[in-house]
């Protein structure tokens, strides 16, 4: 649907530009006759909702429209007599909303409630007669967007009274859909109000309104809204940009529609059948791509949507479009895999043309485009029990009127200690317009807004229990919770086993998710003592040395028994990977006679062969009492230290030396010097080491080999 059409506040629409297939706009004049002439017969349609009946059995032929029938009976009656202010009967603004809803394929009860949506707020009809005309179900859907109604136009500002309309959406989905179409009417119309009041309703609309379409997955009224606000607030680049498609559209030749034969060509060849298509851009994402890439090319006006039957088919086209053309690499996303938050699914391609131009491809089933275009709309009705053929694998399926974001909020609110908090979290996040996907150790994935951090990821995954965290491996490396995320990368997160475990004020930086900071700000609110202290810091023992270790390698361990075939040479076991038995070792000779022994993998070995150092053959003794450094890598608690230093004690190893350096992130970092009755001792030792609680890694020692003398 063009918002041009019939929204005067906007230039006309494009000359010569392309228009979205789907039905003719409806003469709201004509509707608006109809409706005056009163409702008709007790068992027959009324014809001003014909086109209603139209698009909501193009989704649903078997549908019951009894209850259409008597909804607009009832709104008639009700709003007869009341106009707009673009003068028409206000009966026609139930209808366009009511055929924008069915339009995207809502289900029949949505399609009643949206019929009533004005009736309990602007005439004598209750909600008890909704109930009693209509059931429960509609009666709570018109109630909820009657309180929506409130909030508009400055009360929106209000935290509490945000947090109460956004729970009742939070509760059926249904209600936000009816307002999203609601505001989408309003917008097209808005041309006869003053320019103040529409710059005000356009903010609204913009602020919290477009995010939470693109939070529905509705594409399809989150895109037309997005041009309206565009004329409005920026009237000037709107203007540029309405000249930009005008001017392409004049153009002689199409690349679009070229690229479009080639894709069907290569698709017909490989025995594929697809519906190809050409989807022009909306004024608003061509005007990024303009600030983007500057001059544009034809290629950037649209893109090629390729629908097919199945998702397997889905990959077949992207495999003939990859051998066929010539892909761009870096563009392909695959969002049927690892759908996005808000249920859209597709594969993102794109392929080069032999002048340089680059156009962008979508392969999606004909249901997964569905999808696209109406988000949970397309669901139908969420109370509904799912065919036995749509039932997933562990016999449930996901609950409609709480996709992931939307059910994440109603968590929120429930959580946040104060309205305030919600409210300034929720804008934050609604502010969040692209998401990215990490997966965890476990096989499951993990959605989250671009820069969230592995302290957002933690209390996505395991609520107010990620109190305990401490720590994360990303792509098997370990990190801390600082960390930010990138799309595709993979998280393991590392959770303590002391119930003393709790987060730190310095996670608040960190934090981006309104779940993690929500969560730690109710944690710091109620327990204000703990809060103040530095919960990282380690308990301070009793021998070891806390002093940081000074610049350069630790101390070297002393000489074990190590044969060398060199007589008279003395043997001096290198610092940088402390050689122990059995380790493969080999020896050089360096000044005054002495032979280092060095680990067959150290990377001093290739750095003193490189020199030109003479290497010595060496082996191990019958001794097996050794000396080795090794570092333990923890996360700050009270008693670390003490526990490590018993847990080396229990297996009989006796500490020589030891640092621990300073925290630094809550991260710590200790060093000991340990002298070992038998070698063979050492890997029970270091499991021993890593099995205390806080300690995520234990290893030898490894320095950077000193420079020969």
């Amino acid at each position: 649907m063009s918002a041009e059409a019939t929204n005067p506040a906007t230039p006309g629409p494009v000359p010569g530009a392309r228009r979205r297939r789907g039905r003719p706009r409806i003469d709201l004049r004509r509707i608006g006759r109809a409706a005056l002439l009163g409702p008709a017969a007790r068992d027959r349609l009324p014809d001003a909702i014909g086109h209603v009946v139209e698009a909501h059995r193009a989704h649903h032929p078997e549908a019951d429209l009894d209850p259409l029938r008597r909804a607009y009976v009832l709104a008639e009656s009700s709003h007869r007599g009341q106009m707009r202010k673009s003068g028409e009967p206000y009966i026609t603004h139930p209808l366009a909303v009511t055929l924008i809803l069915a339009e995207l394929g809502a289900e029949t009860t949505t399609l009643t409630a949206s019929l009533l949506h004005d009736t309990v707020e602007d005439t004598e009809v209750t909600l008890d007669q909704v109930r009693d005309q209509f059931g429960e179900e509609v009666r709570y859907l018109v109630d909820g967007v009657t309180k929506l109604e409130k909030v508009d136009y400055g009360a929106a500002a209000e935290p509490e009274t945000f947090r109460k309309m956004l729970v009742a959406t939070g509760n059926d989905v249904r209600v936000m859909s009816i307002k999203l179409a609601d505001r989408l009417h309003n917008m097209r119309t808005l041309g006869v109000m003053r320019p103040e009041k529409q710059a005000r309703i356009a903010k609204v609309t913009r602020d919290v309104l477009i995010p939470l379409a693109e939070r529905l997955g509705v594409q399809m009224l989150k895109t037309e809204l997005e041009d309206l606000v565009f004329a409005i607030l920026h009237p000037e680049e709107y203007a540029r940009t309405r000249e930009l498609i005008a001017a392409n559209a004049a153009r002689d030749g199409d690349p679009l529609a070229e690229v479009a034969e080639e894709v069907r060509g290569v698709l017909r060849e490989a025995g594929l059948q697809a519906d190809v298509q050409i989807r022009p851009r909306h004024f608003v994402s061509v005007h990024r791509i303009s600030r983007k890439r500057g001059d544009l090319r034809g290629t950037d006006f649209g893109r090629i949507l390729v629908l097919v039957n199945e998702d397997a088919d889905c990959y077949g086209v992207l495999g003939e479009l990859h051998t066929c053309l010539t892909p761009v690499v870096s563009e392909f996303k695959d969002f049927i895999a690892v759908p996005k938050f808000n249920l859209y699914q597709s594969l993102h391609t794109a392929v080069a043309r032999p002048s340089g131009e680059i156009a962008e491809v979508l392969i999606r089933t004909h249901q997964m485009h569905k999808v696209a275009e109406a988000g949970v709309i397309a669901l139908g009705n969420p109370y509904a029990g799912p065919p036995e053929d749509q039932a997933d694998s562990d016999g449930e399926r996901a609950d409609p009127t709480r996709p992931g974001w939307l059910s994440r909020l109603l968590t929120w609110q429930e959580a946040a200690p104060d309205p305030d908090t919600f409210w300034s979290t929720l804008r934050a996040d609604l502010a969040q317009d692209r998401e990215i996907t990490v997966f965890r150790a476990d096989g499951g994935s993990l959605g989250l807004p671009e820069g969230a951090s592995c302290v957002d990821a933690a209390y996505a995954q395991y609520g107010e229990d990620a109190h305990a965290c401490i720590g994360a491996r990303v792509n098997g490396r370990l990190a801390t919770l600082s960390t930010v995320l990138r799309d595709g990368d993979t998280v393991q997160l590392l959770m303590g086993q002391d119930p003393a475990s709790e987060p730190s004020r310095e996670w608040l930086e960190h934090a981006h998710t309104p779940t993690a900071r929500i969560a730690i700000q109710r944690w710091l609110a109620t327990h204000p003592a703990a809060a103040e202290t530095a919960a990282d810091t380690p308990r301070s023992g009793g021998s070891p040395d806390r002093r940081p270790p000074a610049d350069g390698p630790a101390p070297r361990p002393a000489a074990a028994d190590v044969v060398v075939d060199r007589p008279g040479a003395s043997v001096r076991l290198a610092g940088c990977c402390t050689p122990v038995p059995p380790d493969g070792i080999t020896g050089f000779a360096v000044r005054g006679g002495v032979v280092t022994v060095h680990r067959l993998e150290c990377a001093g070995v290739r750095r003193m062969k490189v020199t030109g150092r003479t290497e010595v053959a060496v082996r191990w003794g019958d001794t097996t009492e050794c000396r080795v450094t090794l570092v333990a890598e923890s996360f700050g608690r009270a008693h670390l230290l003490a526990d490590l230093t018993e847990a080396i004690a229990v297996e009989g190893v006796a500490i020589v030396s030891a640092t621990v350096e300073p925290p630094s992130q809550q991260r710590v970092r200790h060093t000991y010097s340990l002298q070992l009755p038998d070698a063979a001792r050492l890997p029970a030792l270091m499991r021993a080491m890593r099995n205390v609680p806080g300690v995520y890694d234990v290893r030898r020692a490894q320095y950077a080999a000193a420079a020969a003398r």
